[in-house]
């Protein structure tokens, strides 16, 4: 890849200099055929790589390079599948070498591809629909290989300004990569999602298979749904009762269970039609949060609603943002664009994300961070999980053009 670049940046300076102009590292760097081949060899390197590109493109955009950004913003959907070889390698280890008996109907073409694995639709020895989630072979091997390369590239590009200390958020992603790399791991979450949501109409979980799950392998039964987005064209009211439940379910998640599933993926919500509920899939990207945190983000929401600067200051330290100095311009700004981000829970009334213009007015006013890099610190790497999460409710309900009262679904957590 670096070869690639290297080559796209000369033929791109050399193209500058016979129109006659002085061509800049960047703009030879930041070419559309430079930015395809970033994005296509992250592509297949999956795992690591891509989980680092999907978080940064969710998180930390209004600071990136817009090039950059739009390069990061096509791991979230792009992947590819595994050669028959790898898979078959991977299930002949899970199940034995005779495994394809085991099973009924085996789709070998996968229903969807992600970073860590691909999913099969099949039928259980005992009938049932069920879907195998397969791990990509090596991916739990190379993850801190790939996490280290990517922040290189990065680094020696230009593409991330030399200010942002990334190294905290590297570090977490590596950790928690790992746990995403065990799917029994992942089938303890998806057993206790299902157990909080027994009783709630409004969803539906795949069960897991416990006997045929393993490290590399998640078993669970199939559920059928369409796209979450395909909601689009139903009635006002059906939407809105859509995303209240998802949102209601993200703020049940951070303050009571204290365990979220960070991945905002439109792929992991879809909506059964015929039962009118949505169900919710893949739980590999759900993290336990420390109470300190949900404490402190409770007060941050508090002191939101109730208008009271000081003390959101206050409750945004305690979560660990950096607030900068005393009456600092910078302080202004940034606590600006936290009342901004918080304004959906502010007024008791129905929230119109369709008509929102706030992240129009967020990227303005980011912007003029740009002018205060001595004070740039990573973001605490909760928060950074948690508002991926927030950010990716905000895109959906925007999508749907949903109506929802945040601020009664929010209250009574508080």
């Amino acid at each position: 890849m670096a070869g690639g670049v290297a080559g796209g940046m000369l033929a791109e300076g050399t193209r500058q200099l016979r129109a006659g102009k002085r061509p800049k590292a960047r703009d030879m760097l930041l070419t559309p055929a430079n930015a395809r081949r970033v994005a296509d060899q992250l592509a297949t390197m999956r795992g690591a790589a891509m989980k680092v590109g999907q978080i940064l493109s969710m998180d930390t955009g209004d600071f990136l390079p817009r090039e950059l950004a739009d390069i990061l913003a096509r791991l979230r959907s792009d992947a590819r599948y595994m050669p028959p070889g790898q898979l078959d390698q991977v299930m002949s280890e899970a199940y034995g070498d005779n495994w394809e008996s085991q099973f009924y109907g085996f789709e070998h073409k996968p229903l969807a591809a992600a970073s860590i694995g691909q999913v099969h639709r099949t039928l259980s020895p005992d009938g049932r629909e069920i879907v195998l989630k397969v791990q990509y072979p090596g991916v739990a091997g190379s993850i801190d290989a790939d996490v280290d390369n990517i922040a290189s590239l990065l680094k020696i590009s230009g593409l991330l300004p030399s200010e942002f200390d990334i190294a905290p958020l590297l570090d977490d992603a590596k950790a928690q990569l790992q746990d995403e790399a065990d799917y029994n791991k992942e089938a303890e979450f998806l057993a206790a999602f299902g157990d909080l949501l027994a009783g709630d109409e409004r969803f539906l979980v795949p069960e897991v298979l416990p006997e045929l799950t393993c490290k590399t392998v998640l078993a669970m039964t199939y559920v059928n749904g369409q796209p979450i987005e395909s909601i689009g064209a139903l009635p006002q009211v059906e939407r809105d009762a859509v995303m209240t439940a998802l949102i209601e379910l993200m703020f049940r998640e951070l303050f009571e269970l204290r365990m979220v599933q960070t991945d905002p993926n439109f792929a992991n919500y879809q909506y059964d039609r015929s039962s009118g509920k949505i169900v919710l899939l893949d739980f590999g990207a759900t993290r336990r949060f420390k109470a300190s945190f949900v404490n402190g983000y409770r007060s941050l929401a508090k002191a939101a609603i109730a208008g009271n600067r000081k003390r959101l200051i206050a409750a945004a330290e305690r979560v660990g943002y950096a607030m900068g100095d005393e009456d600092s311009e910078y302080r202004e700004l940034v606590l600006e664009l936290f009342l901004m981000a918080l304004e959906p829970l502010q007024q008791d009334e129905l929230y119109d994300f369709a008509a929102s213009d706030m992240s129009r007015r967020m990227s303005e006013r980011a912007e003029e961070v740009t002018a205060f890099r001595d004070f740039w610190q990573a973001p605490p790497t909760d928060a950074v999980y948690f508002h991926r999460k927030l950010g990716g409710m905000f895109l959906l309900a925007t999508r749907l053009k949903a109506r929802v009262n945040v601020h009664q679904l929010i209250s009574k957590f508080l």
